[in-house]
């Protein structure tokens, strides 16, 4: 499932900071890395430079890779527009995972890795695990960087497509797994005055509440042989999941970003936004089959 993993960098210390993430995976899952740099047809001229760089960067993967003799690190310089190049690569090669910082300033190549992100997110298939350049990677290496995954459900089949790669994480990584729903306080309806907002009833949420619990029963007997826990709670879908990743000190947020569920709060570019711009976590967003690019 994380077969080969690629990484693309620009020569700032900011999008290193997903190196680690990487090299953790492939000493686990002994996954082929693939280091990529893309040079802009206008800087053409500096190919040469930013090729020597990704090539010296992938001995320094390679050595810090647990098992390093028996994983192979690739490095790869390309000219043109910077997301497709990314993208095209990712596609064609038969990437199983793109690891990428979320934030992140031009080194001798460029480009922003934040800005690279946000055009990459949405039209690549793959899944992609985005790291906060902000937050410190010192335990990552030791199982740090995966000991705790929060998965976000909604309650349908699509909203689950990150369960795979979840649970290949916690038996590789003896990672812990919380399961997360949360329920809306209330609805978006189109009434003559346009779009309103109507607040359920008390007994309506506690409905919600307990089917929500038993949705999540269902999933947690699913994941046997790994540590799994849930939670229910009510309130704005991206607030909630950000105050509870804070109070349980994940690492790492898993979303299906499937396109939308019956009470359309988990739109791609909505809630799945919402918490790249404001968590403190690292994200792995997983597209289910069919959802839309």
């Amino acid at each position: 499932m994380f077969e080969r993993i690629l990484v693309p960098l620009d020569g700032s210390r900011l999008a290193e900071t997903a190196l680690p993430y990487a090299e953790e995976l492939a000493g686990a899952f002994n996954s082929e890395v693939i280091l990529i740099g893309v040079c802009e047809p206008a800087e053409e001229q500096y190919h040469h430079m930013h090729q020597l760089y990704i090539e010296k960067m992938a001995e320094l993967v390679k050595s810090h890779i647990k098992g390093g003799t028996r994983v192979k690190v690739k490095s790869v310089s390309l000219v043109g527009e910077l997301a497709q190049e990314i993208i095209d690569y990712a596609e064609e090669s038969s990437i199983s995972l793109v690891v990428m910082t979320t934030h992140g300033r031009s080194g001798i190549m460029p480009w922003a890795m934040g800005s690279i992100a946000n055009r990459v997110l949405p039209r690549i298939k793959i899944p992609i695990l985005l790291i906060r350049a902000e937050v410190p990677s010192s335990k990552v290496g030791e199982g740090g960087g995966f000991s705790r995954i929060l998965v976000t459900l909604d309650g349908s089949e699509a909203g689950e497509a990150a369960l795979l790669y979840v649970r290949e994480l916690a038996e590789k990584l003896s990672s812990e797994v919380i399961l997360l729903q949360v329920v809306a306080p209330g609805q978006h309806v189109y009434t003559v005055g346009g779009l309103d907002y109507v607040v359920f009833t008390d007994q309506q949420v506690e409905s919600m509440k307990t089917q929500a619990k038993q949705y999540l029963e269902k999933v947690t007997k699913k994941l046997t042989g790994i540590s799994v826990s849930s939670e229910v709670r009510v309130g704005d879908a991206a607030r909630e999941i950000i105050r509870f990743a804070d109070e349980t000190n994940t690492s790492l947020v898993a979303i299906s970003s499937h396109g939308r569920s019956g009470i359309k709060q988990w739109i791609f570019g909505s809630v799945t936004h919402k918490i790249l711009q404001a968590g403190n976590m690292s994200v792995l967003l997983v597209k289910a089959p069919g959802a839309e690019m």
